[in-house]
């Protein structure tokens, strides 16, 4: 007889957390403001290039965001130039800023060829980048934070 009590205060228990979980809001976190800052040539060979890219990160919640992983894909001037997923360990203050940076080595000569050019070409000031990723959350129910964003940016380039 106690087995069949604890079944049914079991089963209404999962039916009350299942009731929950559906209706909670879709988004805990608010989507953080994202741009990236600095695109750096640290090495550029025949074979392979290496970038940092710099990334200045703004969180409009009113707690912190412990970041542990960052999922990227980057577009500089319509083509696209790195995607990826780095492990990092970063936290976002409670509405406040910070900044990190991923170190990308690539095959252009393989993955996007037309990027050598904007490397290369000294007279460029500005270039248009996109930006689309989703970051890692050590938040109890919070899967990832999705973020996107578009602008310009400098190439600096100070390959040896």
């Amino acid at each position: 007889m106690n087995k069949m009590i604890m079944m049914r205060f079991q089963t209404v228990m999962l039916a009350c957390c299942l009731t929950a979980c559906a209706s909670m809001p879709e988004n805990l976190v608010d989507t953080p403001r994202v741009n990236l800052s600095n695109v750096q040539v640290v090495g550029l060979g025949f074979k392979s290039q290496t970038f940092l890219l710099s990334f200045d990160v703004a969180n409009p919640n009113p707690f912190p965001l412990p970041v542990s992983n960052v999922d990227y894909g980057v577009k500089l001037d319509g083509q696209r130039f790195a995607s990826g997923e780095t492990i990092c360990d970063f936290t976002i203050p409670a509405g406040g800023d910070t900044s990190f940076v991923i170190s990308v080595d690539l095959n252009l000569l393989q993955t996007a060829p037309q990027l050598l050019s904007i490397v290369r070409d000294k007279g460029r000031q500005d270039i248009s980048y996109e930006l689309v990723g989703r970051f890692g959350v050590d938040i109890p129910m919070v899967a990832t934070v999705k973020y996107r964003n578009s602008g310009t940016i400098q190439l600096n380039s100070n390959p040896f």
